[in-house]
């Protein structure tokens, strides 16, 4: 069943004992709190077995920032999606922005990705998204359509459903610019019709789509009152507490 979640993108931030104390600090902001949503953080791969281990994963789900496109062997660097389950973590961000730009992610690996992470009990929350020029080309609904057929339209409909997708304008990520309340409803309605259109409208209905760009305490309430805006992915503003507390309270 389609949930709403708010997740926390650390990206390349904290120390292992600042993302302790940052968790720790999260968890304890919300005991005895009744949210109306789920929480999640990801973190880099070198938190990932502390922080599950230091906060309640019933309230919190830990999340890894990545997984590697192989299950195993002479991949030096690499983390396996079974290495990210055997820490705690249930949740792997697929398909970032960043991932995609700078390190040359394509659809078929990240097709890959999503396999893997599902075969090892894994959420993933894949990330789709346009760049400024895409969308000023009036090209984001084609670009959003083009990364979920090309990553995601093989898996079975049962797979399709256990994904969380997170759109991201990458022109709103870290520049201050975020898209309007009524851009992300367009957009996320029209991924919505996209899912359902290969799958059905029952498995288009029960999917949580997370907005990700440049949302903040300010804004995610107007954000999440979208009928199809279930949640956001958070970067900046899920580093300390007292900036991400109040868009988990948006809800």
């Amino acid at each position: 069943m389609r949930k709403n979640i708010v997740a926390g993108n650390w990206k390349m931030n904290t120390t292992l004992q600042e993302g302790l104390e940052l968790a720790k600090g999260l968890d304890a902001a919300l005991k005895g709190k009744a949210i109306n949503c789920d929480v999640v953080i990801g973190t880099p791969f070198t938190h990932l077995a502390s922080i599950a281990a230091a906060i309640d994963t019933n309230k919190i789900g830990v999340a890894a920032e990545n997984c590697a496109d192989k299950n195993s062997g002479a991949y030096t660097g690499e983390v396996s999606a079974a290495m990210v389950a055997s820490t705690g973590a249930k949740y792997v961000i697929l398909g970032h922005s960043e991932r995609r730009a700078y390190y040359n992610e394509t659809a078929e690996i990240l097709k890959e990705k999503v396999l893997l992470a599902l075969a090892n009990g894994l959420t993933p929350i894949f990330c789709i998204g346009e760049v400024l020029e895409e969308r000023e080309a009036g090209k984001h609904f084609e670009v959003v359509d083009a990364q979920i057929a090309g990553s995601l339209f093989d898996l079975s409909a049962e797979d399709f459903g256990k994904l969380v997708l997170a759109y991201e304008p990458v022109w709103a990520i870290g520049t201050g610019k975020t898209a309007t309340a009524d851009q992300a409803q367009e957009i996320h309605a029209h991924i919505r019709q996209t899912i359902a259109g290969k799958y059905g409208q029952t498995v288009a209905d029960d999917c949580s789509i997370l907005y990700g760009g440049s949302c903040n305490a300010s804004n995610a309430k107007e954000l999440f009152a979208n009928p199809d805006v279930d949640g956001g992915l958070i970067g900046g503003a899920s580093l300390a507490v007292d900036k991400f507390m109040p868009i988990i309270e948006a809800f």
